[in-house]
């Protein structure tokens, strides 16, 4: 082989894996150079993060949440939820549910959609560029979009709201507060691990919007 054509193939080499490297890489950085800010406990040691907290078990994602057992309830129920700004339709909600990767969760204990209080629903992410709006391993890998005035619509027992978002913000896994309810109206907390893509997981990004009126 001459030393063109090997020249060559190094070049391409060079220029797929850097091509790699950086698409990889390029989202985790952006993200963190235009995260929104992290609220509540903001100086828990790294040591406290835990390795679970990057599996697909809705029960470990916040530390000294819910036990694992309120998840794996027999009596689970479903309902739907779109949102128009991911490209998201009708995507499953498990009330109680486990498995991350066969729908989106909703926090046991948490207020049903319509009901005054806080209903709070999990969604895995990965790099953005894996994203799909169908797929339940990379459905929440776009939240970082949500801007205020957004819409999350969801299907409850029949009954069609639509929520507002109204702001986003970053906890630890220790900052189980992000779970309380609020007694002042109806908001949705749509909850994913952020950076999309950092298999550390050191983060939750909460993304709260509030009833409206739905025409």
């Amino acid at each position: 082989m001459s030393k063109t054509v090997k020249r060559i193939l190094a070049a391409i080499n060079f220029i797929s894996g850097s091509t790699i490297l950086f698409a990889t890489v390029f989202p985790i950085i952006s993200y963190e150079l235009t995260a929104p800010p992290t609220l509540i406990s903001p100086l828990v040691d790294d040591d406290s993060f835990n390795s679970k907290a990057a599996t697909t078990k809705a029960s470990s994602w916040f530390e000294g949440g819910a036990r694992e057992e309120d998840f794996t309830s027999t009596e689970v129920k479903y309902y739907t939820m779109s949102i128009p700004k991911l490209g998201v339709e009708s995507a499953t909600v498990t009330i109680g549910g486990e498995d991350l990767a066969k729908s989106l969760i909703h926090y046991p204990g948490t207020a049903v959609p319509g009901k005054t209080g806080n209903s709070v629903i999990f969604g895995h992410s990965a790099l953005p560029l894996f994203f799909s709006p169908t797929n339940y391993k990379t459905i929440f890998s776009t939240l970082p979009k949500f801007q205020e005035g957004d819409e999350i619509i969801v299907n409850y027992d029949g009954i069609t709201y639509k929520y507002v978002v109204e702001t986003k913000f970053e906890v630890l896994p220790k900052d189980i507060q992000v779970l309380e309810q609020n007694s002042d109206g109806s908001y949705i907390s749509l909850i994913t691990c952020v950076p999309p893509g950092d298999p550390r997981k050191p983060r939750r990004l909460v993304v709260r919007a509030r009833l409206a009126p739905y025409n």
